[in-house]
């Protein structure tokens, strides 16, 4: 019985357990990365009245978007109606 062959190879040696002990340790190495990240620069509080100061950023942008887009609206208007008859 003593013919059966034993890997004399030791175990570090072995691509295999490093690829298997690997992966779980590249694992742990991001999450306490993540981790730090997330402790040393948390998200801002939001503010309880979000809705409604997001609906008066929208109207002061339309505001603005209208008086810019004036001129064009009116040589749009102008150049669509026919205010003198043809030669």
């Amino acid at each position: 019985m003593q013919n059966a062959s034993v890997d004399s190879q030791v175990w570090w040696r072995n691509g295999y357990v490093w690829m298997v002990l690997g992966g779980p340790a590249v694992v742990v190495v991001a999450a306490i990365a993540t981790a730090i990240i997330a402790i040393r620069s948390p998200d801002p509080v939001i503010d309880a009245n979000y809705y409604n100061n997001g609906l008066n950023i929208n109207k002061t942008l339309d505001a603005d978007r209208r008086k810019q887009m004036l001129p064009a609206e009116q040589a749009r208007n102008h150049a669509a109606t026919l205010t003198q008859s043809p030669p």
